[in-house]
């Protein structure tokens, strides 16, 4: 990609994204079209598709759960086009990396709830949690069991008691005990892949050898 059509996406990235200088976001549009052009053998009108970005959270920040890689690329994915482009990329990074304890809070009930009803329901909590468990301990898993930290989960996290999980039961959860905050499986990076992440791409500005 040619330096001056990269320096315009930056400029006009950055407007938008605070977290990073404006060379770190070259750094980061630079991986992504590298990314994004391995994977599709050419960068004209390239975009990252589910798979590439499964491969990326796995390979780079060391995801391993099929089901909360696939919300996290929804998540990114703001306009639902079933891509992620290089502003939802630099926008997600951004929370990923260097996201406040609010931003993550936000992000993490998107991945929990992507349902479209703002809820985080009893049953997204099970199929969440046995997912999450199964990943763990390849044996089958005790349904009775499973329920019961449903239960346990709902009786810290809801607190109008209306048997799902709004926001505002998230955040005073959450803000109460941050521990909670990857209840029901892990879709943030740990901070110390984030920082290997950083110190790679930016200070080194690699972006062919990830």
């Amino acid at each position: 990609m040619e330096q001056r059509a990269v320096k315009k996406l930056v400029e006009s990235i950055s407007k938008t994204v605070k977290s990073f200088k404006k060379n770190e976001i070259e750094c980061l549009v630079r991986l992504y079209y590298s990314l994004v052009g391995k994977a599709s053998g050419k960068l004209a009108n390239a975009r990252m598709d589910c798979n590439t970005f499964r491969g990326i959270l796995h390979n780079i920040f060391g995801m391993t759960d099929d089901a909360l890689m696939n919300r996290v690329f929804f998540v990114f994915d703001k306009d639902s086009d079933n891509h992620v482009n290089v502003q939802e990329w630099v926008n997600g990074l951004a929370v990923f990396l260097r996201g406040t304890f609010e931003e993550k809070m936000k992000f993490c009930f998107e991945v929990y709830y992507l349902t479209g009803d703002g809820y985080i329901s009893r049953e997204k909590i099970f199929d969440m949690l046995k997912n999450s468990l199964s990943q763990q301990s390849p044996e089958d898993e005790n349904d009775e069991g499973i329920k019961e930290l449903v239960d346990l989960s709902l009786k810290k996290m809801d607190y109008d008691n209306d048997g799902k999980i709004s926001f505002a039961d998230f955040e005073k959860a959450v803000t109460k005990d941050r521990l909670l905050l990857e209840a029901f499986g892990p879709c943030l990076p740990d901070a110390k892949i984030c920082l290997h992440f950083e110190a790679l791409i930016f200070r080194n500005n690699v972006t062919t050898t990830i």
